[in-house]
């Protein structure tokens, strides 16, 4: 056993520990996106006429979706990507404090 043994093991852990966090902030990032690109290209565009047949306030759904819903949704995104990830931060000891 060397003197750089504790070294070695210490780096090893860490680069592991850093592999960790990023695999789950991109899962995280590929849930979140894939939500967005849902709401916004989904039900703005492709779903549009099955979202037409429901109304809101005297307006389509679909109209509803691409105008304000989606929207909605992405603000609420961000909202949960920052509470995601502050978890996550303080779960890999990256809180910056």
């Amino acid at each position: 056993m060397t003197d750089d043994q504790p070294l070695e093991n210490a780096s090893a852990r860490q680069e592991d520990r850093a592999r960790r966090y990023w695999r789950e902030n991109v899962k995280l990032l590929l849930v979140l996106l894939s939500i967005w690109f849902i709401v916004s290209f989904g039900a703005g565009i492709l779903f549009v006429d099955a979202l037409n047949a429901v109304k809101i306030g005297g307006f389509k759904l679909g109209f509803w979706f691409a105008q304000q819903g989606s929207i909605v949704v992405f603000v609420i995104l961000i909202f949960v990507y920052a509470f995601r990830m502050k978890k996550i931060d303080k779960r890999f000891g990256a809180s910056g404090k």
